[in-house]
């Protein structure tokens, strides 16, 4: 593990880390045209309660986690690029209260502000805990392409959009999502 268990702090359900999986990545900016697509595979992670991990910092990952709360058992770790604040508890009380949400973080409370260096911790750590990824739009050489080089990434399976942008992401044999057609719509 990049970083020791006893060196993450946290606050929610550690339950939640014994659930398959799926981190959402998403580059800061990203095409329009990925946004619906995005929202329909929120939907069915939502509609399946699965357990998604994830740094929620783009605008899109953020109107993401936003959706993913309104589940009534939607399980989510939310992975800190800072230390955990007490407003946490307060804003968020209820979904913690009921074991749906867990933070983590492996920095101390002083730390406060999100830079270059705790955003790459915090990637590598929400690769880490996953079992796959779901990366909708990949900035070619960005942070996110740095990621995929790790250990943290290496070898687990990454779902993404059929989009020209994902050219590369594909040719490293990323898999298209396909919305499965729960909801009643075909992909």
């Amino acid at each position: 593990m990049v970083i020791a268990p006893e060196e993450i702090r946290q606050l929610g359900s550690v339950e939640l880390l014994s659930q398959p999986k799926t981190a959402f990545f998403c580059s800061r900016d990203y095409p329009a045209s990925i946004e619906q697509p995005t929202y329909l595979w929120a939907l069915e992670q939502r509609a399946q309660s699965r357990c998604i991990v994830s740094g929620f910092h783009s605008l899109l990952e953020q109107v993401v986690f936003r959706y993913l709360l309104q589940g009534r058992q939607q399980p989510i770790v939310y992975v800190l690029g800072r230390g955990i604040q007490p407003n946490i508890r307060m804003e968020y009380g209820p979904e913690i209260e009921a074991g749906h949400l867990l933070f983590l973080t492996p920095f101390e409370a002083d730390v406060k502000t999100v830079t270059q260096e705790t955003a790459d911790i915090r990637n590598m750590l929400v690769a880490e805990l996953a079992d796959q990824l779901f990366i909708p739009y990949l900035a070619p050489n960005g942070n996110l392409a740095r990621l995929l080089q790790s250990s943290s990434a290496h070898g687990k399976p990454i779902l993404t959009l059929d989009i020209p942008q994902n050219k590369a992401l594909l040719g490293q044999g990323a898999a298209v999502f396909q919305p499965s057609g729960m909801l009643g719509r075909h992909g």
